[in-house]
């Protein structure tokens, strides 16, 4: 690898950036000003996104001791199924500007733009402008990156910690420097608070490459990684030390676990539990699952996972590409030193770290037999696109060679034939677009090698035609995906697509178990379930209880049709045995639905609700959420996320009534529209015989329906708990 400046791709010096262009500032400006434009594009149109998150935010803007916690409800009841981390910023927001889909979601969109932001710097101080605007391009356009950087689920800000962790991994391999190594550890640390386990995933390459390829001696080497450790240990252990350590009955019970342990939720449901798919409280995967041989629940798991289905629109459509130009970029900088004191000594280093974690989180997802969805790949989206801005630079500077010409253009074609085949699974989409990318692409990569010959100006328009080409397919996925309301728990970004993998809980198509599975789809398609499983439009609750644009209204049958603008939100199907998205009460599908609130039952649940902790109380996370978000009051979740947790107890339960802290229980029953479910919308809905809970729920609502009078509130089923029948 060369060391000698060119117009598009400067090199750098080793640890220092380039002399900036003229042209660099306004350019930056216009990236980082098109990510946000892209990213806060119609942003109130997907309500309340996820309501089991939304409700959290809005508890933990009313309570302190909810925004530590990360509880479901301001009365501080149980908390969501992952550490509170990435809910603060949320929090923050509406503590600031009031509860709103606007103030819930700015810090995810904006959390995107620094992402651009860390990547653009981190690939700049090797490889130039050029490279980094390419990458920031790559990113900001990769459309699960469009997705989840416009809805509130933890994803948003573990991907930026994982950006910031290669960022100061990278800064400390410049000259073995301390402080940065601390710094990655202490993202790493952080972003175990966002998201537990996953933030180790990329942990082994990077340490491995500190370790081989720091300039110092080894002792200092290891010195400095303990520290690291250190220093992860601390900015993640800090809140789970103090959970472990407070006194269980003076704090939220931790929802997702069965013993009420954090450390228990992130070991197991968490953690091993997502690779090798025995997870307390799912419906599983793996190959116990329907379908076997690496199949089950979640999609058949293999190599060609992030390939297939409608996982490959999500993130890969520049992966091939990334894959490719991370072993053409080792084998032109493999001739450097060990150390990473020179230009092609660091220019190698980065692409390890970007690759190794590419690589290993990709063989992750590829295999992991637990929950999997497909909004899981934006981990992904910072790794190919440091790959693709990397390694365009470095076969861009060796072009005068045949065999980086030749890989350069075979890279294109490659991408503009994947394009073209991503494409053409959703079937009408576009038509025209995926030939226009495939002509374009072809001839820019057969142009490429002889465009040189015909002057700069020729090379430079072969070249944008080539970037054009390969960026034109997830750049529309991105307009659809922000043009497009999103909620619930299994979101996508991009149109439907064919041989999409599903599951239960309204996820694309899945495998059918016991009376079939629904089958979800986006942006105003209508779902019909599969035989066995009664399809039900779904909409997340809007704020003040309002359905979003295109969901149907209360009361219309299974399979039901599109709104008048074909937008909103995603359509939930049918749930192992045949059970249907839930109305006001939820019923057993509606623990994985949120509810429809009417304004008779938001005047129930107001009058006097200063008096009580609670409000009320329903089974399973969404169907308090919608009534908390509606009515701005807690609402107790009976057994958490699915009503599977066994909190609280039917003991506990009597003694809140006895005290006076609960006064309505919101039956399962009714009529309604489904709406938003958890980030893992899958789990076994209902406390009943074969939940996880042992029936903890499903006790409590037997006894209440045995001791208090049922009434029927704007067609949903509350019980005045103070007001026995006897």
């Amino acid at each position: 690898m060369t060391t000698a400046a060119l117009p598009i791709f400067p090199a750098a010096v080793a640890g220092a950036p380039t002399a900036r262009p003229r042209w660099e500032r306004p350019a930056l400006a216009g990236l980082l000003i098109a990510t946000a434009a892209l990213l806060l594009w119609d942003l109130g149109a997907s309500g309340y996104a996820n309501s089991f998150y939304s409700a959290a935010v809005q508890a933990g803007s009313e309570s302190w001791k909810a925004f530590f916690f990360g509880s479901s409800d301001a009365g501080n009841s149980i908390t969501v199924d992952k550490p509170p981390a990435a809910l603060w910023p949320m929090m923050l927001s509406v503590r600031l500007f009031g509860l709103g889909s606007w103030q819930i979601l700015v810090p995810q969109a904006l959390m995107g733009v620094a992402s651009t932001g860390v990547l653009y710097a981190s690939v700049r101080r090797q490889f130039g402008p050029g490279a980094a605007l390419l990458s920031g391009a790559a990113f900001a356009l990769t459309p699960v990156a469009a997705l989840m950087f416009r809805f509130n689920n933890p994803d948003a800000l573990l991907t930026l910690l994982l950006t910031v962790t290669v960022y100061c991994l990278l800064r400390a391999l410049e000259g073995a420097q301390t402080r940065w190594l601390l710094w990655a550890g202490a993202a790493v640390g952080f972003a175990f608070l966002t998201k537990t386990l996953q933030a180790f995933v990329i942990l082994p390459p990077l340490a491995v490459l500190y370790a081989v390829c720091a300039p110092t001696g080894l002792r200092r080497r290891l010195g400095q990684l303990l520290l690291a450790g250190g220093a992860m240990a601390v900015a993640g252990g800090w809140w789970v030390a103090v959970v472990e350590l407070w006194p269980a009955s003076s704090r939220p019970y931790i929802g997702g676990s069965q013993n009420n342990s954090f450390l228990e939720l992130t070991l197991g449901y968490n953690g091993l539990g997502r690779i090798n798919g025995n997870e307390t409280g799912s419906v599983g995967g793996g190959a116990g699952g329907p379908g076997g041989g690496g199949g089950g629940r979640w999609g058949e798991s293999g190599i060609d996972r992030l390939f297939s289905g409608n996982i490959g629109g999500q993130i890969s459509w520049l992966l091939p590409a990334a894959l490719v130009l991370l072993v053409a970029g080792l084998v032109i900088t493999w001739r450097a030193r060990r150390a990473t004191d020179s230009v092609d000594g660091m220019a190698r280093a980065a692409f390890l770290a970007w690759g190794g974690s590419l690589l290993i989180t990709a063989v992750v997802f590829s295999y992991m037999q637990g929950i999997f969805h497909e909004y899981y790949t934006v981990a992904l989206a910072p790794f190919v696109a440091a790959l693709i801005g990397m390694g365009v630079a470095v076969l861009w500077e060796e072009r005068g060679s045949a065999a980086a010409a030749v890989t350069l253009s075979g890279t294109l074609a490659l991408t503009a034939v994947w394009s073209y085949v991503l494409l053409g699974r959703a079937t009408g989409y576009l038509p025209w677009l995926r030939w226009a990318v495939l002509v374009g692409g072809l001839l820019a990569a057969v142009a490429l090698p002889f465009a040189g010959r015909a002057g700069r100006q020729v090379l430079r328009a072969t070249a944008g035609l080539g970037v054009a080409a390969a960026l034109a397919g997830p750049f529309a996925y991105c307009l659809t995906t922000v043009s497009t309301g999103h909620t619930g728990s299994i979101v996508t970004a991009g149109p439907a697509v064919a041989g999409g993998r599903g599951g239960p809980g309204g996820m694309m198509g899945g495998p059918g178990g016991p009376g079939g599975f629904g089958e979800l789809r986006q942006g105003g398609q209508g779902g019909q379930g599969v035989p066995g499983g009664q399809g039900v439009p779904g909409g997340g609750p809007q704020p003040g209880g309002a359905l979003p644009q295109g969901a149907v209204p209360p009361g219309q049958g299974p399979g039901g049709t599109p709104g008048a603008d074909g937008r909103g939100a995603e359509r939930a199907g049918g749930f192992p045995g045949g059970m249907t998205g839930g109305g006001p009460g939820g019923g057993a599908g509606g623990l994985l639905n949120g509810a429809r609130v009417s304004a008779e039952a938001k005047a129930a649940l107001t009058a006097d609700a200063d008096t009580y902790t609670w409000a009320a109380a329903a089974i399973g996370s969404q169907n308090a959420a919608s009534y908390q978000l509606a009515t701005g009051v807690p609402v107790m979740p009976v057994g958490g996320f699915n009503g599977s947790d066994p909190s609280p107890t039917l003991e506990q339960f009597k003694q809140y009534v006895r005290d006076g802290k609960i006064h309505w229980f919101i039956g399962q029953g009714g009529s309604g529209t489904a709406a938003g479910a958890g980030e893992d919308g899958a789990r076994r809905g209902g406390g009943g015989p074969g939940g996880p809970g042992g029936g903890t729920s499903s006790e409590i609502e037997n006894w209440v329906k045995a001791t208090y009078k049922e009434s029927t509130v704007g067609g949903a089923t509350f019980y005045d708990l103070t007001a026995p029948t006897s």
